[in-house]
């Protein structure tokens, strides 16, 4: 059971859990309780969750969050999504293939749709989503004492924070900066269950919003359909990953950069020995990040455009590595029969075309796609065209960092409260303006000088890019660094006095989310000094007297010097440091070590011959519908999408268009057709998958 899981990490502490058995094809598994079907499949070495009907491509985990059905199995006969499910003892588990047809079901075979009356419930606020916008809100909301129902469909509140093991950028105070995402998740989780006013049902989810202005809601544990309505509508719901058209893009092994973060930081499963990525915003760079500390590889990473779109900092991390970051490049194909195996990538021209020529081959186990998310946003655009009371707080409003989404949680409850009538309330300016600078991109990037310090100690500042951030302004004793607290994406900047200099207590160091403070010591010897360097790795990898490789922010290689100390801080135990001895004349711009820790270095392809994939370019990962399936129905003239659903079946899946529409559009738009021209597709509820026999079950009936 243990042969991909992860026994050891520098950050999570690896959970005891019960062991319980189930089947898959018959065969007994063992399973952690607690744990979903796709992760205990993962964690047995099986990717593979089934075959599609209409090619025979074999088919497993792409979003791990519910929003494609690619990962669909039989449960006990049921079709369920593995990754959205639980696993329970003795469960028999089977691969969605095979099903008789309709046709063919004998008439005892269906549900019984006997109606039970479900009474509405009527509560003052609705939150859908118990991530950080949402929990946010709902801490508002408690302080005022409203009563609010919040819905998560997940089993744990936090969202994505729960993925999230590195500290988080942004405000200190107002926004956990200096925090780790996975324990900013436990802070908010806290604060909401102290108001007996919130009231919170986990794997509860909302399946669609209705004329009469009403949600439907669907409660997994006990298989329960409720519909509730509102005084006000919070939309929390945050946002999907985009799919990437290619060829064998559908293959096993291929994930979004979220499921990738949910098999390795949530469950601990260890999916892959070779990770290649693609997309450099920060959702692929942190990501990158996290497959390093967990003891995955990663051989590569594309970008399209000319410079990566995340924050230097996280680009750094992955440079000190050695990780090859090609920008101004994507991929072309995946190769394999059962699962990825080998991708090609290519170098784009300014108009992202591939550049002939220019390929190359990469042995790689998992294809990370991290190419942008598009908002959870079809309850809030319901809910408008219904006329419902309604706001959006998030991604769902708006695709930005994390800490933007606690502060826009904050807002919405106050905006709701204003909604539900109650006096004196107001948001105040400054916290509207607060919030357009955590969502603002990075800034302009300075320069690294180096130069020559008088002080017998002090800190350097390697972050050189204008991002909102202050945890090292926050954490100094002495108060010795200075940002502009009017507008904190301003670099910070070591002030020292003649009354107070740096005492190399090497908070900022430890505290920085980019690992980019390094405590630079001379006053032991002037022309060897110690280098403070922060790592958060285990500490079996650095010992006392080892010669280690020192780099600078864009990971080069400054020489080799040997390693005088280690330490852990109290306050920050999950971050080692590092001294190192080095010559005077680098010891400003020494910004890291070059950790490879023992695996394999990149590599290219190696001798084997892989035919090329049978698979075409999918947009539509339910039906298999290709790319020049698409674009050949609009070269033919078609402006309607409704009538490219009626002629393909795609957005008619079981996804309900999650993951394709977006991608349809993208062909629209590569096809120089405007985007006024084109008839959308037409939203109905409901939004989310769910059973028939449970709304069957729980009929609304009229009073």
């Amino acid at each position: 059971m243990s042969q991909n899981r992860i026994t050891s990490h520098p950050i999570i502490k690896i959970p005891e859990r019960p062991i319980i058995e189930f089947f898959w094809k018959g065969t007994k598994l063992q399973a952690k309780a607690g744990e979903t079907i796709a992760s205990a499949l993962m964690a047995n070495g099986i990717a593979v969750f089934g075959h599609h009907p209409k090619d025979g491509k074999p088919q497993g985990i792409f979003c791990a969050n519910g929003q494609c059905s690619q990962c669909m199995v039989l449960v006990d006969g049921k079709p369920i999504k593995s990754c959205m499910t639980p696993v329970k003892s003795g469960m028999s588990v089977m691969p969605l293939e095979g099903l008789p047809a309709i046709s063919a079901l004998k008439k005892d075979t269906f549900p019984n749709t006997s109606v039970t009356r479900s009474d509405m419930l009527h509560v003052q606020v609705l939150i859908i989503g118990g991530g950080p916008a949402g929990l946010s809100a709902a801490i508002e909301l408690g302080k005022l004492g409203i009563h609010t129902l919040l819905l998560d469909d997940k089993a744990r509140l936090g969202g994505k924070l729960i993925l999230q093991t590195h500290r988080f950028f942004g405000s200190t105070q107002a926004v956990f900066a200096g925090t780790r995402g996975i324990d900013i998740a436990q802070k908010l989780e806290e604060a909401v269950r102290e108001y007996a006013s919130i009231e919170i049902w986990l794997q509860t989810t909302a399946v669609g919003v209705f004329e009469d202005k009403v949600v439907g809601i669907w409660r997994q544990d006990n298989d329960e359909y409720i519909i509730v309505q509102p005084e006000v509508l919070l939309v929390a719901t945050g946002a999907r990953e985009r799919s990437l058209p290619f060829k064998g893009n559908t293959l096993p092994g291929i994930f979004g950069a979220g499921a990738f973060q949910t098999l390795v930081n949530r469950d601990l499963i260890k999916p892959a020995q070779k990770l290649f990525i693609v997309g450099g915003g920060n959702v692929g760079l942190i990501a990158g990040y996290h497959a390093l500390q967990a003891g995955i590889n990663v051989v590569g990473l594309v970008e399209a455009l000319p410079e990566c779109g995340g924050y230097k900092v996280h680009e750094d991390k992955l440079a000190r590595f050695g990780v090859p970051i090609l920008t101004s490049h994507t991929i072309l194909e995946a190769k394999g029969n059962e699962h990825v195996q080998r991708i090609i990538i290519a170098e784009v021209d300014r108009d992202f075309q591939p550049i002939s020529g220019t390929e190359r081959e990469i042995d790689c186990d998992c294809v990370l796609i991290a190419v942008g998310l598009n908002p959870v946003d079809e309850f809030i655009s319901k809910a408008r065209e219904v006329g419902m009371n309604v706001i959006a707080a998030g991604d769902a409003a708006e695709i930005s960092e994390a800490s933007a989404a606690i502060f826009s949680g904050r807002i919405a409850g106050i905006e709701i409260a204003q909604k539900l009538g109650l006096k004196g309330l107001s948001v105040p300016a400054e916290w509207q303006a607060f919030e357009e600078v955590l969502k603002s991109k990075p800034g302009e990037i300075h320069p690294q000088l180096n130069t020559e310090k008088a002080e017998k100690v002090f800190p350097v500042m390697h972050c050189r890019q204008e991002i909102p951030c202050d945890p090292c302004a926050n954490v100094c004793p002495n108060n010795l660094i200075h940002i502009n607290p009017d507008d904190i994406r301003e670099l910070p900047e070591f002030c020292p006095t003649d009354e107070k200099n740096c005492i190399a207590c090497e908070r900022c160091v430890a505290i920085c989310p980019g690992l980019a403070i390094t405590l630079v010591d001379f006053r032991k010897d002037p022309h060897q000094p110690t280098v403070s360097i922060p790592i958060e790795f285990s500490k079996c990898y650095f010992n006392v007297g080892d010669v280690v490789p020192v780099t600078d922010v864009d990971g080069q290689i400054l020489g080799r010097f040997p390693v005088v100390s280690t330490r852990v801080l109290r306050q920050f135990p999950r971050t080692r440091i590092i001294r190192v001895k080095v010559p005077a004349s680098i010891a400003t711009i020494v910004s890291g070590i070059q950790l490879i820790a023992g695996w394999d270095q990149p590599e290219e392809t190696s001798d084997q011959y892989l035919e090329q994939t049978e698979q075409e370019a999918i947009v539509c990962r339910c039906e298999h519908i290709s790319v020049e399936t698409i674009r050949e129905l609009i070269r033919s003239g078609i402006r309607d999408i409704n009538q490219i659903k009626a002629l393909t079946k795609a957005t008619m899946g079981a996804c309900g268009g999650k993951t394709c529409l977006s991608l349809i559009k993208k062909i629209f738009r590569e096809e120089g057709v405007s985007f006024d021209s084109i008839t959308d597709a037409t939203q109905r509820p409901v939004f989310v998958e769910i059973p028939l026999d449970t709304l069957a079950k729980y009929h609304q009936e009229d009073t």
